[in-house]
């Protein structure tokens, strides 16, 4: 992946992966609490049921309790009087009571007269339960609930029902009531209905909102993106530019020494030649003092010569190393510009030698930039190591630098040497401090351990 795709990887893939996150455990909370609410209902619902048919199974035993408490174990009349009160004792189309005999022969069935008379204790519903004999078990262990499936009067369909089972021990008797179901679960389902609708409703307001918040980071990155890559690309076409106007400015200054140095020494030696074998042959007596002539100019070409090499590439540096090359820089620059430099080294470290290189420019710089602008009267160059990294510092008591990068006094367009200065340390992921004030400039040039040789990393360890 190119570094914008991977850039916009990381804007939009986090977003997506907590607005799903989000997503899923909102839906997840929402379907568990509805859940729970669901389970409650149908908990709170059945447990009306049964509080209805314990009091509706105590209403039909004290209508019936006069008659029975009266009446013997074999008391047929009594027997048929209580038939009577519960098959009147109906509620609603599908309420109604029922007695079976502990043998499981019906006694009393209002909504389906063909049972009464015939014996049910075998009798199973759709999912094999023994219905007769169930609720009969319960009457004789003091009365119970049972839950099964039942023929629905109203609609004739197969529904579940709940029934309490009571018994009347003293006739062998088995007194129940029941109600469906059906509404209960009807009620259920469409609760659960309610709870996919909202589900989905909150999964579409999320998806609303998700999804253009997306797209918008979305845009935003690519925006983003774009500028900076426009801001890259005019940075780098700057500072090809700037390249480019520094080769064709030392190739100017290159020109210029050699036409203006050299070539005017050279010219001067051809000269002092010329007249030197002109008096030779005329044996004038003045000859010897042409030929030194000549030589002295021939001396200064070579001096020229020498110079220019050692400002593309002191070898020095090469030889003797960094304190060597800065103490020879600084004694040049004394000689010339007549500014005292002192050089001071501590550092124990070795650089690998491109980083002797660039602290080698940036005092070179450093020392060009005092020359032309500061008006300094000394100079120090001072190089020492904190904790395994190299610094290097040099400072004057001239005028200082602005926080823009020129340096007060001076019209420098763009300060392209503190640029080159700081692109050099860059290239090390170095720092470069500049601090300065009305006493003077100090330029700190500090590497990390990384721009240290393999060889004072092995020491060190």
């Amino acid at each position: 992946m190119q570094l914008r795709h991977q850039i916009l990887a990381l804007a939009v893939l986090p977003l997506v992966l907590a607005i799903t996150l989000i997503t899923a455990f909102t839906t997840w909370q929402s379907t568990t609490l509805a859940q729970s609410s669901i389970d409650t209902f149908e908990r709170n619902m059945l447990k009306a049921k049964e509080t209805e048919l314990l009091n509706l199974t105590n209403l039909a035993l004290s209508a019936i309790k006069e008659v029975y408490d009266n009446a013997g174990a074999d008391d047929e009349r009594a027997k048929e009087r209580v038939r009577q009160i519960l098959t009147s004792l109906d509620y609603g189309q599908d309420g109604y009571f029922f007695v079976y005999d502990y043998d499981g022969n019906s006694v009393v069935h209002p909504r389906q007269t063909f049972r009464p008379g015939h014996n049910w204790l075998d009798l199973v519903d759709p999912d094999g339960d023994q219905v007769i004999a169930n609720l009969i078990a319960k009457a004789k262990e003091g009365g119970g609930l049972h839950q099964y499936k039942w023929e629905k009067p109203s609609s004739g369909a197969m529904a579940d029902k709940l029934s309490f089972a009571a018994g009347l021990d003293k006739w062998r008797w088995m007194i129940g009531t029941g109600v469906y179901l059906d509404d209960v679960f009807a009620q259920t389902e469409t609760a659960k209905a309610d709870l996919k609708q909202s589900i989905r409703r909150t999964f579409v307001v999320v998806t609303l909102i998700a999804v253009p918040s997306i797209l918008m980071v979305f845009a935003t990155c690519m925006w983003i993106t774009l500028h900076e890559r426009r801001l890259a690309d005019g940075k780098l076409k700057l500072l090809t530019q700037r390249i480019i106007d520094t080769q064709e400015e030392e190739r100017a200054r290159l020109a210029r020494e050699l036409h203006d140095g050299i070539s005017q020494n050279l010219i001067g030696v051809r000269y002092a030649f010329d007249l030197a074998s002109r008096k030779v042959r005329e044996s004038a007596a003045d000859a010897g003092a042409a030929i030194e002539r000549g030589i002295g100019s021939l001396n200064d070409a070579i001096k020229e010569v020498r110079d220019l090499s050692h400002e593309l590439r002191p070898s020095v540096l090469d030889d003797l190393g960094l304190t060597a090359a800065l103490t020879s820089l600084g004694s040049n620059f004394e000689e010339r510009t007549g500014i005292p430099v002192l050089v001071e080294s501590l550092a124990s470290e070795a650089l690998k030698p491109e980083a002797n290189t660039a602290l080698y420019r940036i005092a070179q710089e450093a020392l060009t930039n005092v020359e032309r602008h500061s008006g300094a009267s000394y100079v120090t160059i001072r190089i020492w190591s904190i904790k395994g990294r190299v610094r290097m510092s040099v400072a004057d008591d001239g005028r200082g630098i602005r926080s823009d990068g020129e340096i007060d006094g001076a019209n420098r367009s763009g300060g392209l040497g503190l640029r080159n200065m700081q692109e050099r340390m860059a290239h090390f992921k170095g720092i470069l401090l500049i601090k300065s004030n009305e006493n003077g400039t100090t330029l700190t040039a500090m590497f990390p351990k990384s721009a240290n040789s393999i060889v004072s990393a092995a020491r060190a360890a």
